[in-house]
């Protein structure tokens, strides 16, 4: 899907509006990015312990608890040396509401509504000083969000941007989504249930693609994706 329907456009703009998108993401790369990522994504006020990984070894052997509340987060870096891409696991606002309680994490939100919120934040922040540069941001295609539903699908390299046939910037957001009440995984070891995985393009190097500091990726040289 290149575009948003009129009703999906109209609920962009709602989501884009509302005061928690405003306030509850960093406009920029932090130490503590994945740890707002998993208040937004679960609806949560659960405080939890965020461990940042230098590499994606101990990132892909991290595993995550309901309690304590734990969350990884990987930030991965362009050829100028600057945040790409920020990836986090968070655990799935649904064992949050097992283990604490109902009222302690609301509906899950998928991984794509953090994609629009730095866009919406990337945009606002370039507002005031190049408005053309912030039309750019707002009209880059953000990608359905198709949730995987292993580690090694999630982990696969895959291009983050890419130039679509319509001349546009297409931008990803690759994730896997298991529920902790969803019985087809019942059997599988606790680690394994209750995640939500996110890989998001960085605040930075969505402005830089706008400002052609940076460069969309070629699909080509993702032979292995996936998507």
């Amino acid at each position: 899907m290149n575009r948003l329907a009129p009703p999906a456009a109209i609920a962009l703009l709602t989501w884009c509006a509302s005061p928690l998108l405003a306030t509850g993401l960093p406009a920029s790369t932090t130490d503590t990015f994945c740890a707002d990522v998993q208040k937004i994504l679960a609806d949560t006020e659960v405080e939890g312990v965020l461990t940042v990984y230098p590499d994606i070894a101990p990132y892909r052997k991290s595993k995550l608890t309901a309690r304590p509340l734990t969350n990884s987060q990987l930030v991965t870096l362009d050829d100028r040396g600057e945040p790409k891409m920020i990836s986090c696991k968070v655990k799935a606002a649904d064992h949050i509401r097992d283990e604490y309680g109902d009222d302690k994490a609301g509906e899950q939100r998928p991984c794509r509504d953090i994609t629009l919120l730095i866009q919406a934040n990337v945009a606002s922040k370039l507002e005031p000083v190049d408005p053309a540069l912030a039309a750019t941001v707002r009209a880059y295609v953000i990608e359905p969000d198709e949730p995987f539903n292993t580690g090694r699908a999630y982990l696969t390299s895959f291009p983050l941007t890419f130039r679509g046939d319509d001349g546009k910037l297409h931008i990803h957001t690759q994730s896997l989504q298991i529920d902790w009440t969803d019985y087809t995984w019942i059997l599988m070891p606790y680690t394994l249930r209750g995640q939500t995985y996110c890989h998001l393009i960085a605040p930075e190097h969505m402005e830089a693609l706008a400002r052609g500091e940076a460069q969309p990726d070629d699909p080509a040289d993702y032979p292995d994706s996936l998507r």
